[in-house]
């Protein structure tokens, strides 16, 4: 094996062990708190609405097919479970670069230039994740006044929608912090973590 195939092999494993550790911001200072702080919010909600999805389908099951008893309220929970998770995905999408990318005309770009396409990117990104985020929040708002509950559960309707300003808060947060992160940097970041690039080169840092 060459000199540069196991040093693209080291570099991947640790790319691999990053990934599946505990994350670790590179900002500086309160940035970098912030940064692990999103990330740990993140990490929760996914985890526990995962679990807690991949559970409740599996007591339904149960009832129905053993003691043909559904549970009454198995499809709401999924419901709020389902947009927890989206809106948590999403801020971790941005955290690990995954979203779509329409890159043609970036890509033919000169580096100083792509550098500046970068930061215009994150920050206008930001900033309408930013306003979804006011939007959600008016919406949320509008609902409690409307005194709405579920059928099931009997929880306002309201409480479930919570985590829609919530997630597009962290995202736009993650995509301020990767502006920064560019502005402070001399490489070109697509997150606070991975270096710019595709599949086949990309570095989560």
């Amino acid at each position: 094996m060459s000199e540069s195939q196991t040093q693209s092999q080291t570099d991947t494993t640790s790319a691999d062990d990053a990934a599946l550790g505990e994350y670790r911001s590179t900002l500086p200072g309160v940035l970098g708190g912030i940064d692990n702080t999103i990330a740990r919010i993140e990490a929760v909600l996914l985890a526990v609405g995962v679990l807690l999805m991949a559970a409740n389908t599996i007591a339904n099951v149960v009832g129905r097919f053993i003691f043909q008893n559904s549970l009454f309220f198995s499809e709401e929970l999924n419901r709020i479970l389902i947009i927890m998770i989206t809106f948590a995905g999403i801020s971790y999408a941005a955290r690990h670069g995954r979203h779509i990318r329409m890159s043609a005309i970036y890509d033919a770009m000169p580096p100083r230039l792509r550098k500046v396409m970068m930061i215009v990117i994150t920050l206008v990104t930001a900033v309408f994740m930013f306003g979804l985020c006011w939007y959600a929040f008016n919406y949320i708002m509008t609902q409690a006044g409307r005194g709405r509950v579920l059928p099931s559960l009997q929880i306002p309707v309201w409480i479930t929608l919570v985590w829609v300003p919530v997630g597009f808060f962290m995202t736009g947060m993650q995509y301020l912090l990767t502006a920064i992160k560019n502005i402070l940097e001399k490489d070109i970041f697509l997150s606070t973590a991975v270096l710019e690039g595709y599949d086949e080169d990309e570095m989560e840092v």
